[in-house]
């Protein structure tokens, strides 16, 4: 897709010497040619030279043409060799083309890995929006239009309408009318005219689709208008074109400016250039106030914040007007603003800088003495690709929209929408976690209403985190409720606050089902009876094996758990032979379980203690009972892990 002319604005100009003269990449580049240069420049590549400053310049051809594809794989190999020198620029065009193909997770994964280059060139990493939450959030939120294709879109590009009495004047590279026999070389398209078109009832289909005026198309680009609220005044886009002259700056570049045009007699003439408009930068994307008293346009002029900025001037009549003023940073970024339009209450615009879903997405920001934060429409207004030139009628929230994503007739297509009320929402996440506050991953969480129907389920990750992907009603009632083998329902109720945008964070501990778990002095084991041996033996005993086979029984329920085992005796006999036994206990002990089927990386060691450890003071020295002797010789099973942190641990032969 051929973007930047078609956005008209943002390199959206062309140079006005000879173009045959440009036979180089460089020159074709240069001059916006960028199917032609990006082709070159492949075959300069594949002759061996794979330069920083080349793989640069092919990946930017695609980019510009929003070939996400191709400028992912080319921005991908300026990375993998060249990763360290490219510029904070290159990592925000990159992830831009990741996001432009759906591989969010490495769009995520590139902007952190290089979030202090990025913030030292300028770069907003939060306001880019590639944090996981922001990000994900935009992707799971419920929809909030239905969409339609029209059918009056071309194979060619069709874009930017605008409301006109009962049409909608837009923006087209047809061919329709004898008025164009020049191609534009950068797109292969002929240039960009007006059209109009009648609305269809009372529905937002298109039909009896015609040139807009022949005083006002010209041999070059018209395109992106506004009207006055009476309908007699035009405000379009138009390359530096007057009387027949084609003008450009000191290096031979055509810029676009800004027209205004007024309705005589049925006839559109009196065609003037609004006083702001330069042969030095661009300005067009015309956007009035209802009440037609401000003009908003975009703009690569000086004091701009990023590649084209959206800006404002007071209309002062009589075809005069204040200066013009950055709108500011709440709604600009380093990135592109585009395509704005105003009703009462809201500005829409499209932006890449913004937290977005890939290409230029929609946003909108109310306006109350100042602007709010930008909100990303979401899906499926906007996707992966480039989704701009958005306008409403707030009364019945239907409205026009330009994509140029999959599915369309041609380059750009123009879709009709409409918008569904959006009622209060909330998100739902949270973690689950152990008795002793380890994450749980692979557990089952359900959500239900005040009825008890179940509304989604979900399963947390190798953080015990989860997240649903519905959004619950405010000021409402709702159940959490978790289930995994092993550990005990957990049900936790939820009153949701009445508060739109709400993030609930649900936190559930979960308790061990066998009542074999314990938890002693701040350790997790495996309870079960004495093990007694024969005197002088480290042999299983038939009774000892009963009770070992509850530890077997324990391991098998929870597969992930990982043990270690130790051995003690009392301080009756001499020290070392009580070590020594005691280790020889402990490893029989081991043995059993691993003829049982326990893998051995499950048993981390198997130690005798002999009379190291006493749990009372009955030593050598003492005058203590059998009874309280007996209470120092025991196997203990201590659970180092029941999650699988340690898979990985090589078996201690101790």
């Amino acid at each position: 897709m051929e973007k930047l002319i078609v956005y008209t604005l943002l390199l959206g100009s062309f140079l006005g010497s000879a173009q045959s003269d440009y036979k180089t990449a460089e020159k074709n580049f240069e001059s916006l040619w960028y199917i032609k240069a990006a082709e070159q420049y492949e075959r300069i590549i594949a002759k061996g030279d794979d330069s920083q400053e080349v793989l640069e310049r092919v990946a930017d051809a695609y980019y510009y043409n929003t070939d996400m594809e191709n400028a992912s794989k080319w921005y991908g190999q300026l990375f993998s060799k060249y990763e360290k020198s490219v510029a904070p620029t290159y990592i925000f065009r990159y992830a831009h083309a990741l996001k432009g193909v759906g591989n969010y997770e490495l769009a995520k994964s590139l902007v952190k890995v290089h979030k202090e280059k990025l913030s030292q060139g300028g770069l907003d990493v939060e306001k880019l929006g590639y944090t996981d939450e922001r990000l994900d959030g935009i992707r799971t939120n419920p929809p909030q239009f239905f969409i339609s294709h029209l059918s009056m879109n071309s194979s060619m590009a069709d874009f930017g309408p605008m409301f006109y009495k009962d049409k909608i004047v837009f923006s087209s590279s047809r061919d329709s009318t004898n008025l164009r026999t020049r191609i534009y070389k950068w797109n292969e398209q002929p240039y960009l005219n007006l059209f109009f078109a009648d609305t269809v009832g009372q529905g937002t289909d298109l039909m009896k689709v015609e040139a807009f005026s022949e005083n006002i198309n010209s041999k070059y680009h018209e395109a992106v208008v506004a009207f006055s609220t009476d309908g007699n005044t035009l405000y379009f886009t138009r390359n530096n074109y007057t009387d027949k002259n084609l003008g450009t700056d000191a290096e031979g570049m055509n810029h676009l400016k800004l027209y205004t045009a007024k309705l005589a007699n049925e006839e559109w003439g009196n065609v003037k250039e609004v006083p702001f408009n330069s042969d030095n930068y661009s300005v067009g994307q015309p956007a009035l106030s209802p009440d037609g008293t401000k003009l908003y346009f975009v703009s690569d002029m000086p004091g701009s914040i990023g590649e084209t900025d959206i800006f404002v001037v007071d209309v002062l009549g009589k075809e005069t007007y204040s200066s013009p003023r950055n709108v500011g940073p709440k709604i600009n970024t380093i990135g592109r603003e585009m395509f704005p339009f105003l009703t009462e209450q809201k500005l829409y615009f499209a932006s890449d800088g913004h937290a977005g879903l890939g290409g230029l997405d929609v946003f909108e920001s109310t306006l109350d003495e100042t602007f709010s934060t930008p909100v990303n429409l979401g899906r499926p207004l906007n996707g992966q690709r480039d989704d701009f030139a958005y306008i409403v009628d707030e009364t019945t929230q239907k409205g026009y929209f330009s994509s140029n994503r999959e599915g369309g007739m041609g380059d750009d297509d123009i879709y009709s929408f409409q918008r569904l009320e959006r009622q209060c929402g909330q998100a739902l996440l949270g973690q689950v976690v152990s008795n002793m506050g380890i994450p749980i991953e692979h557990v089952s969480v359900f959500v239900f209403d005040e009825t008890e129907a179940e509304l989604a389920q979900t399963s947390t990750d190798e953080n015990g985190q989860y997240r649903f992907d519905i959004e619950l009603d405010c000021s409402k009632q709702y159940v959490v409720k978790t289930f995994r083998p092993g550990y005990k329902q957990k049900s936790k109720s939820l009153d949701t606050p009445r508060k739109d945008q709400f993030i609930n964070n649900v936190l559930m501990q979960l308790q061990v089902k066998n009542d074999l778990i314990v938890k002693e002095n701040g350790l997790l084991k495996i309870k079960i009876d004495k093990i007694f041996f024969d005197f002088n033996r480290a042999g299983i005993r038939q009774d000892a094996a009963f009770e070992l086979g509850k530890v077997v029984a324990v391991m098998k329920e929870y597969p992930d758990m990982v043990i270690k085992i130790e051995s003690h005796t009392d301080s009756r006999g001499n020290a070392d032979y009580n070590e020594k036994l005691s280790n020889q206990r402990a490893k029989a002990t081991r043995d059993f379980l691993l003829s049982k089927g326990i893998n051995p990386k499950r048993i981390s060691s198997a130690t005798g203690y002999g009379e190291k450890r006493l749990l009372n003071d009955c030593t050598n020295l003492s005058n203590c009972s059998d009874q309280k002797h007996d209470t120092n010789r025991r196997s203990e099973f201590i659970i180092l892990d029941m999650h699988g942190r340690l898979a990985d641990l090589e078996f201690e032969d101790n």
